[in-house]
């Protein structure tokens, strides 16, 4: 893959975060200026220091005005995009090539989205131009076909794969139930997992995750500036970022248990960062765990685990908050929600707590073993036609 990476080039000095749940007292413009306002008290800058903005949102603006209205930031560039679920890390990844490029000193990447008013119980309809072979089925039910598909391709009981999946959605509640910013602060035992309503195929209620509103911001400085504004800056390893070809439904190779968009931008952010062993060298990861069996697939999209083996991985505790690589700390989507235009950074907010020791009774003890790198991932779309982000962010510069 052609991309050349801006590894160690720029750094995060501020990030904010508002709390993740149904704030219909809150507006879009409450959410953003919440948001934006922690990241600059935690940079310590005021806004006027902020050169150019970049805001993602799917639904909930459609241009800069969005943003510069209610931060009152008149005349100053602020580009609004939008990337099905990887909405926010596209956000970051403009805000941080426009800073190493040299256009900018200081940029702002800001997410938002209020999902709980649009009048859907999960996210509004929105066809993306197709040729007319796309399938037209739920969100749920197209994730729900990579249980049976990785149960039938690696001879797996679909009991057994079932209770994969639980532990994998009581793993990221019983993190969420530490994180005062999740939308779901409380453990849910696996027997009532296991036995929650049906959704779609083996998905019940809690192997899939909930609708929130939420914002979330972080401010951007060249690498050589970061220590003028905090001690504990993160560094940008790297950024990937692919769109797929979008055939998978109609394309008879493919099985539904990879995302080939996911492995690709894996094995990018990994040469761009200097990555051999993920599993070894990574603190932590924050993974688009939009639905059980797709946490499950991408711990070895994401080279986690080997193909066929991350089940026995899940049922051993590798990727709780104490275990060899910790997924999801904060609680993921599970426990925050799905606020399009706002997850990604969220996700970052959780890396930039834990490599600085700031996450409290969830602080993952790798940091303190010394492991200096952590992960971000998104993906959006569906199983066989997806966009996918990975960036990866580390406490130190390298020499």
């Amino acid at each position: 893959m052609a991309s050349n990476g801006i590894r160690d080039r720029v750094a995060i000095i501020g990030m904010g975060c508002t709390p993740f749940g149904e704030h219909w007292d809150k507006s879009v413009d409450d959410l953003l200026v919440e948001a934006a306002t922690g990241a600059l008290n935690s940079a310590g800058v005021p806004i006027d220091a902020i050169d150019a903005f970049w805001l993602g949102t799917l639904f909930s603006g459609q241009s800069g005005l969005t943003l510069s209205r209610p931060l009152k930031i008149d005349y100053k560039p602020v580009s609004r995009l939008e990337n099905f679920c990887a909405t926010g890390s596209e956000a970051f990844r403009n805000a941080s090539y426009a800073v190493a490029c040299g256009a900018y000193d200081m940029a702002m990447a800001i997410g938002v989205e209020k999902l709980k008013d649009s009048g859907f119980s999960g996210l509004p309809g929105l066809a993306a131009p197709a040729d007319g072979t796309q399938a037209g089925i739920t969100a749920p039910a197209m994730f729900s076909l990579l249980a049976p598909a990785y149960a039938k391709k690696y001879g797996i009981d679909e009991a057994l794969l079932k209770d994969v999946m639980t532990r994998i959605a009581w793993k990221n509640h019983k993190n969420g139930a530490l994180n005062p910013r999740a939308q779901f602060r409380k453990e849910v035992a696996k027997e009532v997992i296991a036995c929650s309503p049906r959704v779609a195929g083996p998905l019940g209620i809690f192997d899939c995750s909930g609708v929130s509103d939420g914002a979330a911001a972080a401010v951007i400085v060249r690498a050589e500036d970061a220590h003028r504004y905090t001690d504990k800056p993160l560094f940008v390893k790297a950024l990937s970022f692919i769109a797929g070809p979008a055939a998978g439904p109609i394309d008879p190779d493919y099985d539904y248990t990879t995302f080939p968009e996911v492995a690709a931008s894996a094995v990018d952010a990994y040469r761009q960062a200097g990555i051999k062993d993920p599993r070894a060298e990574l603190a932590m990861a924050e993974v688009h765990d939009c639905f059980t069996p797709t946490e499950l697939t991408l711990m070895e999209d994401l080279a986690f685990a080997p193909r066929g083996t991350a089940w026995k991985e899940v049922l051993a505790g590798t990727f709780d908050l104490d275990g060899e690589l910790a997924v999801n700390p904060d609680g993921g989507l599970k426990s925050f929600g799905h606020p399009i235009g706002a997850s990604g950074l969220r996700m970052l907010f959780e890396a930039w707590l834990q490599l600085r020791g700031e996450a409290g009774p969830r602080q993952i003890p790798s940091v303190a073993r010394g492991r200096k790198l952590a992960m971000t991932h998104n993906l959006g779309g569906a199983p066989g036609e997806c966009v996918s982000f990975v960036s990866i962010v580390g406490s130190e510069r390298s020499a």
